[in-house]
């Protein structure tokens, strides 16, 4: 796989991930013009790993700027590329899941993926979307050991060559592990020097699962995200030393904690400022100081949280893992 100066990673399943993604999240509007030039564009500038999900509505973004990018010659074959998906919730029943795995190649174009995750641990009842999320009664606990079997089972025909898990916690990544057959490869959670997921990066880096670190930025301007990366002085601090950007301070910080990460920007400067942090180090002592700066989570998870759902407070979703 060509990467561009982009480190890869061997996965369990022994497939090779290039440590830097593009991350495709984007409000969760439907894909637009703008999406497709922009995932483009960031091919032609040597990103090889694409981030996206059902949910996003941007598969058929990433899947049209795929077919321009071997029609224009940025990649020679589509074997270039990490493609990642994610099963939605309303998805993860036994017997949707290879049904939602070949819904998302229909809309990306595409034979197989790379890598296909669980995008949450928790099912909901089928049809439901972004907009039914307020209706606590639609959400169901998950059923780990069967819908992981119908994961495996796309693995095993092909259509994904690795298979794994997002925004789980070690004790559900350790009770779905209990009847798998095929250990997850990947857990993609919230990280960041402001989220640091020291348990949870213990307890993957034991188990052989790659952490692959999202909101690597904070997320702001997202309607969600928060200020706590971009606008933290220590960062700032570090950055003007170095004579990097404060983004270029937290990816290489994430980068060396030896997990993989996704960034999500279209705007083709920043692009091109995120991949170069590669060929520099971070210092003892911008590290000390980042380890001792406050910790919160940005991405919650409130939305799974009911007095009548699976979940009755966010320590039960987390595990109270931080």
């Amino acid at each position: 796989m060509e990467n561009s100066g982009v480190p890869v990673i061997t996965l369990s399943s022994g497939k090779g991930v290039p440590v830097l993604g593009l991350g495709t999240a984007e409000n969760l509007t439907k894909g637009s013009e703008r999406e497709k030039l922009a995932i483009l564009k960031a091919i032609e500038l040597g990103y090889r790993h694409f981030d996206t999900a059902f949910i996003y509505q941007t598969e058929e973004s990433v899947g049209e700027a795929i077919a321009e990018a071997l029609q224009l010659g940025f990649i020679k074959s589509r074997d270039e590329l990490f493609i990642t998906s994610k099963l939605w919730g309303s998805d993860a029943h036994p017997d949707r899941v290879l049904l939602a795995l070949q819904n998302s190649l229909r809309n990306l174009k595409l034979q197989y993926l790379d890598l296909y995750l669980i995008h949450y641990p928790v099912s909901l009842k089928p049809g439901t979307t972004v907009k039914d999320l307020g209706n606590k009664d639609n959400f169901l606990p998950m059923d780990y050991k069967s819908v992981w079997a119908a994961m495996e089972e796309c693995q095993k025909l092909g259509l994904t060559k690795s298979i794994g898990v997002s925004n789980f916690s070690s004790k559900k990544i350790q009770e779905l592990m209990s009847t798998a057959s095929i250990p997850p490869a990947v857990n993609q959670v919230e990280m960041n020097p402001t989220w640091q997921q020291k348990k949870l990066r213990e307890y993957c880096q034991a188990n052989n699962i790659l952490v692959t670190a999202y909101s690597t930025l904070g997320a702001k301007g997202t309607g969600w995200g928060s200020n706590a990366v971009m606008g933290s002085e220590v960062l700032n601090q570090i950055a003007l030393a170095r004579g990097k950007s404060i983004a270029q301070i937290s990816l290489r910080w994430v980068y060396e904690q030896g997990v993989s990460l996704v960034v999500k920007s279209f705007n083709e400067e920043r692009m091109r400022e995120n991949l170069k942090i590669f060929d520099w180090e971070l210092t003892a002592e911008d590290l000390k100081k980042i380890d001792e700066l406050p910790q919160s989570r940005v991405a919650t998870a409130a939305f799974v949280v009911s007095e009548t759902g699976p979940f009755k407070s966010l320590e039960e979703f987390w595990d109270d893992e931080s």
